[in-house]
């Protein structure tokens, strides 16, 4: 056994070496262990399902209010927007089930988590402040902004450019808002959910996929 003992020593004493000169702190450690597991979360778990469930809610809205309101079919429209509730119960039972499979949850999901969850305390204190002032006219151009701060931090989390240009592109259009008459808002807020939600979430999507 000796000569084996020998032999498997000299095959990984330069690397067990070279590991001791890097003198890894336990925070380095630590570090290393949470940069291996965000990456394979990032590799194995967002499938861009929620980016694609609410892009194209809001997307099939907003195009249908601006046609409702160009063609007055309807007096009220704007009760299109009530589908967005359905989605939110459909939502919550998702995200219940999803929570009860993963065994593993990183530090990046909590920080994400955290994020969405602040974009949708933001939105319901907007929609208070405008209906209790009756300042809808800004509803969307304030919507428009609010929606790239998730948007680009989630980007920035996951290491996912795609969603930092959706972010970026909701600030750019909340800009444009500014010189854009209001009932073209919709519109405006049709493009931000394509750029920042639906196209991103067919690209997680395809990773997603090609990954497993």
């Amino acid at each position: 056994m000796q000569p084996v003992y020998c032999f498997i020593n000299r095959l990984f004493k330069p690397k067990f070496q070279s590991m001791q000169s890097e003198n890894f702190s336990p925070k380095d450690s630590l570090l290393l262990i949470d940069s291996m597991i965000n990456q394979a979360k990032n590799r194995f778990t967002e499938n861009g399902f929620l980016y694609l469930l609410w892009g194209w809610l809001i997307f099939i809205s907003a195009v249908s209010h601006f046609i409702l309101l160009k063609t007055r079919l309807l007096k009220h429209p704007e009760m299109i927007w009530m589908s967005c509730w359905v989605a939110i119960i459909f939502q919550i039972i998702y995200l219940v089930r999803k929570n009860k499979k993963e065994k593993v949850k990183t530090y990046s999901d909590g920080i994400i988590d955290n994020i969405w969850m602040c974009f949708g305390i933001c939105m319901m204190v907007l929609i208070i402040i405008v209906s209790r002032n009756n300042l809808w006219i800004y509803m969307y151009p304030f919507t428009l902004m609010i929606y790239g701060i998730p948007t680009f931090l989630s980007g920035v989390t996951m290491q996912f450019t795609p969603l930092k240009i959706g972010g970026i592109s909701c600030w750019a259009l909340a800009i444009l808002s500014t010189i854009t008459l209001p009932i073209y808002y919709l519109l405006l807020l049709a493009a931000a959910v394509l750029i920042a939600w639906i196209i991103p979430g067919y690209l997680l999507r395809k990773k997603f996929k090609n990954q497993h």
